[in-house]
C-alpha cells in the first residue's frame, strides 16, 4: 500500500511538472507569436537604381531600401541594349507606384507594376519589375536570416552542373580547347553556332554577289561550318562528353528543320534557339522530323511564347533570361509548369548579366526538380570588385550563396568608377545591337 501510494505521488508530482513545462512552452510560443505578429511589416522607403559597367556589359541593379534601418535588397535589370530605358521604367513609374508598400506582398506587387503598364510583356518593364522582384526576395532571406533557396522549398541537389563554351578558328583548335575544358571536370560543351556566319571582311574581300558593305551573314556557310565542327568534335571525344550549338534565329525556318535533323545522329545535349521567337509554329516541324533535343527562351518576354512550346513539349529545355521574363516569381512558376511537362530547366546566363542575376538562377536550379543544365560566363575580377558573395564555381559546379537573401553586397563606390560609356565594337549606338545582313542586303533576325 505505501509502495502504491509512493507511486501514485510520484506520478501526480510529474503529471504537475509536464503540466508546468507544457504550460510554460505554451505561454512562451503564445509570447513570441504576439509579438512577431505586433511587428510591423517592412515598407519600401525608397527605390533606387544602380548602374554600372566593370567589364564592359552595361549592369542595372534595382536597390529597395525599408524603413527599418539596415534592411535591404538587389534585384537584376540588366538589359544591356536599352539599358537607360530601365532606370526611367523604375524611377519614373515603378518607384511612384510602390513607395510606402509593405515588401512582403511580394505576389501582389508584381501583379500590381505588371498591370500598372496596361501594356505588357516588353522587356523594358520585365527587366525593371525583375529588378524590384528580385529586391524583394532578397529582403525577405535578410529578414528570416535565411538564403533565398530555404524560402521556396529547399535544395533538391547539392550544387549546380554548368556547360562550357569551347571557341576557336577552326574544329582542330576548338576539339584543342575542349580537352582543357574536359580536364576541368566540364562533360557538356557548347561549339560554334549561329555567329559562323561565313566570310565578312572588306567589301574588296567579299564575293561580287554581295551589294552591301555592312556586317555579312551567310547562312548556308554556317550551316556548313558548325554541322562540320559537331561532328568533328563528336568524333574526336566518347559517348560522355556531349556537345550543343547556338543557332541563334539566325537560319530560316526551313534550313533550322534541316540542321536539327542532321545532327539527330552525334552526342547533343541541345541545340539552342534554332528559331526566332516569330517561327515557333515551325518546332512541330522538327519535333516531326528527329529527337534532337531542343532549348529555347532566351528572347522570351511573354507566357504566350513558352507555353506553347512546354505544354505541347515542343522543346526539351526552356532557356529563358530570367529577368526578361520579370525576374524570379514569374520564373519560379515558368520551372513549374515545365516539371510538369517533363520540360528542362537551362536559363540563359551570358556575361552580360548581373551576379544577382547569376545568383537568382543557381537559386532557381537549386530548388528545381527539373533542373537540366546551367549555362555558366566568369566573373571579370573588375565586376568581383563591385559585387561581393558571389556564385562560386568548383568546376564543374557552381554552388550557390549559404548566405541570407542572395547572399550578395554591392560596392556603390567601386560601381561608380564604371559609368556607363558608349564604347566598343558598338560605339555610337548606346548599347544597342546593329544590323545583319545577308549578300543582298536583308536585314535577318539575331
Amino acid at each position: 500500500m505505501t509502495m502504491n501510494r509512493r507511486g501514485l505521488l510520484r506520478s501526480m508530482a510529474g503529471a504537475g511538472m509536464l503540466s508546468l513545462t507544457c504550460a510554460r512552452e505554451q505561454r512562451a510560443q503564445e509570447a513570441a507569436g504576439q509579438a512577431a505578429r505586433g511587428m510591423p511589416a517592412p515598407k519600401i522607403k525608397d527605390i533606387q537604381v544602380i548602374e554600372t559597367q566593370p567589364a564592359g556589359a552595361r549592369l542595372t541593379v534595382v536597390k529597395i531600401l525599408t524603413d527599418q534601418d539596415g534592411l535591404y535588397g538587389y534585384g537584376c535589370a540588366t538589359f544591356t541594349q536599352r539599358a537607360e530605358l530601365v532606370r526611367v521604367a523604375v524611377e519614373r513609374y515603378l518607384k511612384p507606384l510602390l513607395l510606402g508598400r509593405t515588401t512582403d506582398r511580394i505576389e501582389d506587387i508584381w501583379q500590381t507594376a505588371y498591370d500598372s503598364s496596361y501594356w505588357k510583356n516588353g522587356p523594358v518593364l520585365n527587366n525593371a519589375i525583375s529588378g524590384v522582384d528580385e529586391a524583394l526576395w532578397d529582403i525577405k532571406g535578410r529578414q528570416a536570416g535565411m538564403p533565398v533557396y530555404q524560402l521556396v522549398g529547399g535544395k533538391c541537389r547539392e550544387a549546380v552542373e554548368c556547360f562550357a563554351s569551347a571557341r576557336g578558328g577552326d574544329p582542330k583548335a576548338v576539339i584543342e580547347a575542349s580537352k582543357e575544358i574536359v580536364k576541368r571536370g566540364f562533360r557538356y560543351i557548347r561549339v560554334g553556332g549561329g555567329g559562323e556566319g561565313g566570310p565578312g571582311g572588306s567589301a574588296a574581300a567579299r564575293a561580287s554577289n554581295v551589294l552591301h558593305n555592312g556586317p555579312l551573314y551567310d547562312r548556308g556557310a554556317s550551316y556548313r561550318r558548325t554541322l562540320k565542327l559537331l561532328e568533328e568534335c563528336s568524333g574526336a571525344f566518347g559517348a560522355e562528353i556531349q556537345w550543343a550549338t547556338d543557332m541563334h534565329e539566325r537560319y530560316d525556318p526551313r534550313q533550322a528543320v534541316q540542321f536539327c535533323k542532321a545532327v539527330e545522329k552525334l552526342n547533343i545535349f541541345f541545340i539552342e534557339d534554332p528559331l526566332s521567337p516569330e517561327d515557333l509554329a515551325y518546332f512541330r516541324q522538327i519535333r516531326e522530323q528527329c529527337t534532337t533535343p531542343l532549348a529555347m527562351g532566351e528572347l522570351f518576354n511573354s507566357p504566350h511564347e513558352w507555353q506553347p512550346l512546354i505544354q505541347e513539349r515542343l522543346i526539351d529545355y526552356i532557356r529563358c533570361h530570367v529577368s526578361q521574363v520579370g525576374g524570379f516569381t514569374p520564373a519560379r512558376k515558368i520551372a513549374l509548369l515545365g516539371e510538369n511537362f517533363g520540360v528542362k530547366t537551362c536559363w540563359h546566363a551570358p556575361g552580360d548579366l548581373s551576379p544577382v542575376g547569376h545568383m537568382a538562377n543557381v537559386t532557381l536550379d537549386i530548388v528545381s526538380y527539373n533542373f537540366g543544365i546551367q549555362e555558366w560566363s566568369p566573373f571579370n575580377p573588375r565586376v568581383l570588385e563591385v559585387f561581393h558573395g558571389c556564385a562560386e564555381m568548383k568546376d564543374p559546379y557552381l554552388w550557390v550563396s549559404e548566405k541570407p537573401g542572395w547572399g550578395i553586397e554591392v560596392d556603390e563606390k567601386a560601381a561608380a568608377k564604371f559609368p556607363f560609356t558608349d564604347s566598343g565594337a558598338r560605339s555610337g549606338l548606346n548599347g544597342g545591337w546593329g544590323d545583319l545582313r545577308l549578300a543582298d542586303g536583308t536585314v535577318i533576325k539575331q
